[in-house]
């Protein structure tokens, strides 16, 4: 007669499901080990570690010494923080504005049957795929007093009289920066808002057109809403990126004219031509605390209904 063989006690059972648990975990954990060295190596102790040199003295060649806050207070009593805090507050604001209206703008339109809609939405992107030393330098050329495009356009249509100093003239030199920023940087806007666009069902404007709502209308209560929160991720996304750009400003003007527009990373960068790492290290760590408070802020938003 065959014999049944035994079922396993409940105890065992258990031991035998915690003893497969413990391989998935030590698999995921093994899987997971290289991905969390390099961040620790690549991201998380570089990070710590800028943090530790703002509070010293430190130059490159030399250990230095704690000092508390003090390259904070000279930072806020320094005239070129301030102008660069103000040139700062001037190129995000003005370039997160224009990218929001005309990115969403555009991305509109190319939601729309137009001829040739796909061509367009090809070429649109052809900014944002140019090298970002490529771009400016261009625009650099274009702007140039002597031989520049645009120069050539005012002294042959008569608007100008003379020569124009685009990146060399205090009033001129940041909204040429503006401009030459906004023309590489608007793609990722009108890219990320049509395929927010493309996702609204159209039900709801058939719906809001039956209730009587004017293209305004639908606009304020449908699209907004629909794609409010990809334009809460696009706003924090754009505007860290733009804080921290350095080729615009680096390749076009250099900071110049007087401290025009100078920004965080390009006085950052001089700090550390002069050797001064715990100077440049507390300008790029004064950024810090009005990153997470957007990003605290842009949370809090996502959470809303």
């Amino acid at each position: 007669m065959e014999q049944v063989a035994p079922s396993p006690s409940p105890i065992q059972a258990k031991r035998r499901r915690f003893s497969m648990y413990q391989r998935d975990s030590m698999l995921g954990y093994f899987l997971v080990a290289p991905v969390v060295i390099c961040l620790s190596i690549l991201v998380i102790y570089p990070f710590f570690f800028a943090i530790w040199i703002s509070f010293t003295d430190r130059m490159i060649g030399q250990g230095g010494n704690f000092i508390g806050l003090g390259n904070y207070r000279y930072l806020f009593n320094w005239i070129d923080f301030q102008a660069t805090v103000r040139n700062t507050i001037v190129l995000v604001v003005s370039l997160q504005s224009m990218k929001l209206v005309l990115g969403l703008s555009i991305a509109m339109l190319l939601n729309q049957e137009i001829r040739g809609r796909q061509l367009w939405r090809s070429l649109i992107l052809i900014p944002w795929a140019m090298p970002a030393f490529v771009a400016f330098i261009t625009w650099k050329l274009l702007f140039y007093p002597q031989g520049g495009a645009f120069n050539f356009i005012l002294l042959q249509t008569g608007l100008a009289e003379t020569h124009v100093g685009f990146l060399s003239s205090k009033a001129l030199a940041m909204p040429s920066v503006i401009t030459a920023s906004f023309w590489r940087g608007f793609p990722f806007w009108v890219i990320s808002f049509l395929a927010a666009l493309q996702n609204v069902p159209q039900e709801l404007y058939e719906a809001s057109a039956i209730d009587g709502a004017g293209p305004w209308q639908r606009f304020r209560h449908v699209t907004v809403p629909s794609i409010r929160h990809v334009v809460l991720v696009v706003v924090l996304l754009s505007t860290i990126w733009t804080t921290n750009s350095f080729e615009a400003v680096w390749l076009m003007t250099q900071g110049g004219p007087s401290n025009a527009t100078m920004t965080f990373p390009v006085l950052a960068y001089f700090g550390l031509q002069n050797l001064r790492i715990a100077e440049a290290a507390s300008v790029s760590v004064s950024m810090l605390p009005i990153f997470g408070f957007l990003a605290f802020i842009v949370a809090k938003l996502l959470q809303e209904d």
